[in-house]
């Protein structure tokens, strides 16, 4: 089966990051979950990248907050997709790790979904997954479905109160 591989630049990220491990669980990929920083961990990130294909990782998420290069660094080393998630921080409210994540220069793309969008890199993971794995995007499908159900039965209620 498949399998993401989640980076952190911190450990205090882990809280953004829970959603998207949560949610690639649920769909039954295998992920593997790590601390390593950009700055700090420089080799670490190296060895991470340039051996992830070889572990059978498919798809890396960076989780990183204000200089958020982690990534970019990462993506440097791979070819594998990367899909950067920027953390809030208090200095600017993750706008600084947002821009950090979407302005890579040529060359080095780097998804980029929101800011502490956890579950939304999962997704995205996901659906990057889904083009190889038919039975992942069968899930997607009724994950997709499920979605409108609850949004119509909201409206339904909603309708009916006002009504």
């Amino acid at each position: 089966m498949s399998k993401v591989g989640i980076l952190m630049g911190s450990k205090s990220d882990f809280d953004v990051v829970k959603p998207a491990v949560s949610v690639l669980k649920k769909f039954g990929v295998e992920t593997e979950v790590r601390v390593i920083s950009a700055h700090r961990t420089p080799d670490e990130a190296h060895e991470f990248a340039a051996t992830a294909k070889e572990k059978g990782i498919e798809v890396i998420i960076c989780a990183a907050g204000k200089a958020a290069h982690l990534g970019g660094v990462i993506a440097a080393f791979t070819t594998l997709p990367v899909i950067g998630l920027p953390v809030k921080t208090d200095m600017m409210g993750g706008l600084d790790s947002l821009l950090s994540i979407v302005q890579m220069p040529a060359g080095i793309p780097v998804a980029t979904v929101g800011v502490n969008g956890g579950e939304n890199a999962g997704l995205l993971a996901l659906q990057m997954l889904a083009i190889k794995y038919p039975e992942i995007e069968k899930q997607l499908v009724a994950y997709k479905e499920a979605m409108k159900t609850k949004i119509n039965n909201d409206d339904e209620a909603l309708q009916a109160m006002l009504g």
